[in-house]
């Protein structure tokens, strides 16, 4: 007897397709229309073909931001993740301190983007600001305005201080899901305590590392509002990320071609390293599980 399959139930998600059909493929669709025109006006346009893609990967200054895009996120992620781990290892496991460490640690999440930028440039000012006034009584000539390495250093702080958060709270419920026999295990074979972390807990937090990575990868990728309030992008555009030269072309040059080129460009960077740290980390989970 064959079976009958009832195929309406398809309709229910026709909802959802309407609206990521509206929020995301037209959008890319225009996006990539105007990659290969010469926009002027709304009725004036020219085919270019791949003409604005070659100028895009030949500019040297979004060659410059690309490589500072990627030694951005790239640093971010060595101080973040192990900082998260640590932060989830520590943090308590019962009672009112667990609550209120959850609470404390969640905070920085809660604050808008745009604000941090604000916090921050308040901290670092050298009149008013607790860390600029420190640094300068200490003698440090401190200062984000003409300082390059200040800058970076203190964006790196900044975000450093905003995100670890999102990488504690997700390997702290990582930790929380791994059963207590695992621990009375190892209490009976008397593991070290880098014996519990290499060979119960990091294998267990595999999975939630693989989220926090991608989030934060793509995140820092992305940054904006934080250095641009910041430092606007200076000392000169020694913090000018891809984000704020892509804005800058499309909205302050109006130059649709080339900026709908670039974002192009900028969304393969994006999927292409995400793919990138996804196979990394399940490769070597498989190694992880194959030496268990």
């Amino acid at each position: 007897m064959n079976k009958v399959h009832n195929n309406r139930a398809w309709w229910l998600i026709l909802p959802m397709l309407l609206l990521v059909a509206f929020s995301a493929v037209i959008p890319l669709m225009t996006v990539v229309n105007y990659s290969v025109q010469d926009v002027f006006d709304a009725n004036t346009r020219f085919f270019t073909g791949t003409e604005w893609f070659k100028e895009m990967l030949n500019d040297p200054a979004l060659q410059a931001a690309v490589l500072r895009q990627f030694a951005f996120s790239l640093t971010i992620l060595a101080i973040e993740v192990p900082l998260g781990i640590g932060v989830a290892l520590i943090m308590p496991k019962k009672g009112w301190q667990a609550s209120a460490a959850l609470i404390l640690v969640t905070m920085p999440l809660l604050i808008p983007w745009n604000v941090v930028g604000s916090i921050w440039q308040i901290f670092t000012r050298g009149d008013i600001g607790l860390m600029g006034w420190s640094l300068r009584e200490l003698g440090y000539g401190y200062n984000i305005t003409s300082n390059p390495v200040d800058a970076w250093v203190t964006i790196i702080l900044m975000d450093v201080w905003h995100w670890t958060s999102l990488i504690a709270l997700l390997c702290y419920s990582g930790l929380r899901s791994i059963p207590d026999a695992y621990y009375q295990a190892a209490r009976i074979d008397r593991a070290s305590k880098w014996a519990v972390f290499r060979y119960i807990q990091l294998p267990k937090l595999t999975n939630v590392l693989v989220i926090g990575v991608l989030l934060r990868f793509m995140h820092s990728f992305m940054i904006y509002a934080e250095p641009f309030v910041l430092t606007g992008g200076g000392p000169g555009s020694s913090t000018t990320f891809l984000s704020q030269s892509l804005t800058t072309m499309a909205i302050g040059q109006q130059d649709l071609g080339p900026s709908a080129a670039f974002s192009l460009i900028y969304f393969l960077i994006i999927l292409l390293v995400t793919w990138v740290f996804y196979t990394a980390i399940m490769n070597m989970q498989k190694d992880n599980n194959k030496g268990a």
